[in-house]
């Protein structure tokens, strides 16, 4: 079985967002970059396959991006992947990369293609639909657990309004994952040592075209002022609902 890992290029949680002063870019000055959460869920399940079925299961990671996504997909390498690819593209929107990922994959015959449910950057959540549209796959979005039924079937769980639904597919499939598909996995000094000499390829990629452009980003806006209301005069808080207008 053959597994291709998506992994995106973002910035840690913690990182305080400030733009260049054109506002149509992230200031990276003293920015912590990280594997995206949610691809990292990705890349936890199809390790916990390669766990159960052996040697018969390769992990390809992929990243679109320059040369500074390399420290990630080390990461993802010293975490457990096989092997790493960059498609030496700057990431410009969720068509663009759907497209470059797509095309490197098509010709491979990979049999799933995990990716996190969006990236916490931008929280789009568009490119795995766009890559399963654009390879004719099967597509399973914000999957919270997956098991294979034989060599050519899985069944998944995912999460809708209410409660959640088990869907049942044949491979190829793109899955989009989330909290619950897996358990994050920290590098261990074996897995880092081990993540230097793992083949990471640079590929020249398609050249795929962007459809979108961003013009601005803008902070939002400010908090007001908190009102705090005693808990022992709830007939004050409905006073002030009322003259907002909200009951």
């Amino acid at each position: 079985m053959k597994i291709l890992v998506c992994i995106s290029h973002v910035p840690d949680t913690t990182t305080k967002v400030q733009f260049e002063a054109d506002g149509l870019s992230l200031n990276k000055t003293g920015v912590t970059f990280v594997i995206n959460p949610y691809d990292e869920y990705g890349l936890s399940r199809a390790l916990d396959f390669k766990e159960k079925e052996g040697k018969s299961v390769s992990i390809t990671v992929i990243s679109v991006g320059g040369r500074e996504v390399e420290p990630t997909l080390r990461k993802a390498l010293a975490i457990g992947a096989d092997d790493a690819v960059r498609v030496d593209k700057a990431a410009l929107d969720a068509h663009q990369v759907a497209q470059e990922i797509a095309e490197y994959a098509d010709p491979r015959e990979f049999d799933i293609i995990f990716m996190g449910k969006e990236s916490i950057d931008f929280n789009g959540g568009l490119v795995p639909g766009l890559v399963a549209e654009k390879l004719g796959w099967p597509f399973v979005s914000f999957a919270t657990q997956m098991e294979l039924e034989g060599e050519k079937d899985v069944i998944l769980h995912r999460e809708v309004d209410g409660g959640f639904e088990v869907v049942e597919s044949s491979l190829p499939l793109v899955v989009s994952c989330q909290k619950g598909i897996a358990e994050w996995r920290i590098p261990n000094m074996r897995g880092i040592m081990a993540a230097r000499k793992k083949p990471l390829s640079v590929v020249s990629g398609v050249d795929a075209e962007a459809r979108t452009t961003t013009l601005s980003f803008t902070y939002p806006p400010a908090k007001g002022n908190t009102m705090y209301i005693d808990a022992e005069q709830p007939e004050k808080l409905i006073d002030v609902l009322a003259d907002k207008g909200i009951i």
